[in-house]
């Protein structure tokens, strides 16, 4: 009975949201009035565009529709993304997740239509709907819209890529899903052989002692070769799709979208990158010192996130020390930080539980309509655990923050959103490392800090050399396995300063966020939110809790502004300029000697 309530309480709760999972009449009822919604407001935009001749009648009610069904179908995606997670063989979640595709693409095509109308109706008419009272707080996101439509097709032929994206682009991303799902291998396990899917092995790796996570590394690396052919296909078919569109649209630049779409310049990327690249060989002496405790000359790829198995700090944590701890230093920083992260356990909106059939990863995915949030993570006890369940809480809180905003105000990019994630996560780490009670525990939690400082500036820094590079590839032709293997290995020995005696060739298979559909070039978002919350966390310490207004005025406006203007506005920094990225870095690295000193008193 004991198990079964532990067990009840790492189990989310979507019932509440739509009773019955991926056969709830009531979600599948809700599915059809936005599916029959969408379909009607196509039919507007394309028959009666005299209908929208008035800046005080029609535009104005045509946005605050669009408003609408952008929310709603941002709940749908969110029900079926955390029923595919908990059961990646739910044929019936794939479905749904098909039928979502097409309502997206058709809102998609009206929304170009939209765009157009917006184009031509005029700076007068456009100032007249921004000044209105129901449109004045979406005035940021109107005229975003009207901007980034002056850089597209006309809307017939834009209507028409947004069509064909679901059964032509989309359709691979859900074939890599499909690819996942399928995936299982044997492993031995207390000399007993068990089968397990990828996520699982994943976590079984990452545990495991130095001989068997080698094993588990020639497992891992072997399985996703058998799959490699098929994630070729899906990789250079999705990569083709937008290099098509980018071709008809103008585009010079694979960047141009993905900076887009996070409100960035590329100055400012330009700015991290040199930064990192100047500062990756500082991480060296952390590699090292970790390969002498692991007892090994150098590292291979899977060490690099593999805990010391130091002493005491091998010990489980629990589920619930992990809840009383993670909302114990929120607290400390922001009683409402804390009392939010409470709710979030208390009404089961966390799915931590250690089963088989889940996909690999975690994620935080928000529910407009119900105004809740739910987060996936697979709890199995350690520190690196933790600080992932505090990552995914922080992403609930910025979410929570902006629950009284209007949808459209509340769209942040993926930059700005690792940045409550990441700002949550330090917090945890650094109290872990406080409360640490040995030097072995203090090691070992100082090595999941810094191996995560490795991981945004090495292992992204590889992913965002080889995604450049494939992409210029990509364009003369089709890119074989062979290649993508010689790519991603070149991308990590660079990043990682050719500091590793083994490096992971089939990486560009076995993560995810290459086949991403919604958000292209997934990986340098990440180093910056990690830098910028690390900034932002430096600013924390400095100034204690009365910073914690400031942290939430900050995280509103994350949905309404470019990166380089929010900055400037809530910490006074120039993003474009080299200052701020290295005073973040030099925070985040601010305890490698103490962990290389140690390592050296262990080892």
């Amino acid at each position: 009975m004991g198990g079964d309530l532990v067990s009840e309480q790492q189990r989310w709760d979507l019932e509440s949201l739509y009773e019955g999972g991926s056969r709830s009449p009531a979600f599948r009822d809700f599915l059809d009035d936005l599916e029959t919604n969408v379909t009607s407001f196509s039919m507007v935009l394309q028959n009666t565009p005299g209908a929208m001749q008035s800046p005080d009648m029609g535009l104005k009610a045509v946005i605050l529709t669009m408003q609408d069904l952008t929310k709603r179908l941002r709940e749908a995606g969110a029900f079926v993304s955390c029923l595919a997670a908990q059961n990646v063989h739910d044929t019936e979640a794939k479905t749904l997740q098909t039928r979502i595709n097409r309502i997206g693409a058709t809102l998609a095509s009206a929304i170009a239509l939209l765009d157009e109308r917006l184009r031509q109706a005029g700076e007068e008419t456009v100032q007249s709907l921004m000044t209105a009272p129901e449109l004045a707080p979406l005035a940021p996101a109107i005229q975003e819209q009207i901007e980034r439509s002056k850089r597209r097709l006309p809307a017939e032929q834009e209507r028409l890529i947004a069509r064909l994206t679901a059964d032509g682009y989309a359709a691979w991303g859900h074939l890599y899903d499909t690819i996942v799902g399928r995936m299982a291998v044997d492993i031995e396990r207390d000399g007993r052989k068990e089968t397990v899917s990828m996520g699982q092995l994943a976590n079984r790796m990452s545990q495991a002692d130095q001989r068997d996570r080698d094993k588990l590394f020639d497992v891992w690396e072997a399985a996703w070769a058998r799959e490699a052919d098929l994630c070729a296909d899906a990789l250079n078919h999705l990569a083709g799709f937008r290099l098509q569109v980018y071709e008809a649209r103008g585009w010079h630049s694979v960047l141009e979208e993905p900076l887009e779409i996070n409100r960035m310049s590329r100055e400012t990327l330009e700015a991290m990158w040199d930064a990192v690249a100047r500062n990756q060989e500082r991480l060296l002496p952390y590699l090292a010192a970790k390969a002498r405790v692991l007892g090994v000359e150098r590292l291979s790829f899977a060490d690099v996130d593999a805990p010391l198995s130091v002493g005491a700090a091998r010990q489980s944590v629990s589920y619930e020390s992990a809840r009383r701890f993670i909302v114990d230093q929120f607290a400390a920083f922001s009683p409402e930080m804390a009392a939010f992260a409470d709710t979030c356990f208390e009404r089961r909106w966390i799915e931590a539980e250690d089963r088989p059939g889940k996909r690999p990863g975690g994620f935080c995915t928000s529910f407009p309509m119900h105004k809740e949030s739910r987060i996936f993570v697979t709890f199995s006890g350690t520190p690196g655990n933790v600080a992932t369940l505090a990552h995914e809480l922080g992403h609930a809180y910025h979410q929570h923050v902006m629950r009284d905003l209007p949808y459209l105000a509340t769209r942040y990019a993926m930059n700005v959103a690792e940045t409550a994630s990441t700002f949550a996560e330090a917090i945890v780490s650094d109290a872990a490392i406080q409360a640490a009670s040995s030097d072995g525990e203090r090691l070992e939690l100082l090595n999941d800090k810094l191996q995560r400082a490795a991981a945004m500036l090495m292992n992204i820094h590889a992913r965002f050399l080889f995604e450049t590079r494939f992409y210029e590839e990509r364009k003369r032709g089709y890119v074989p396995v062979e290649r993508l293997n010689e790519l991603m290995m070149t991308a990590q020995q660079e990043a990682y300063r050719g500091a590793l005696r083994r490096y992971h060739p089939h990486f560009w298979a076995s993560k995810l966020h290459f086949y991403i559909t919604g958000t292209p070039f997934y990986n340098f978002p990440y180093t910056f939110g990690f830098l910028f919350s690390t900034g932002i966390h430096a600013i924390a310490s400095a100034e204690g809790a009365s910073f914690a207004h400031r942290y939430v005025d900050l995280l509103r406006d994350t949905g309404r502004m470019r990166v380089e203007d929010l900055a400037k506005k809530h910490i006074g920094a120039d993003l474009t300029k080299p200052d701020f990225w290295q005073r973040s870095i030099d925070f985040a690295l601010r305890d490698l000697d103490t962990f290389v000193q140690l390592a050296s008193r262990v080892s």
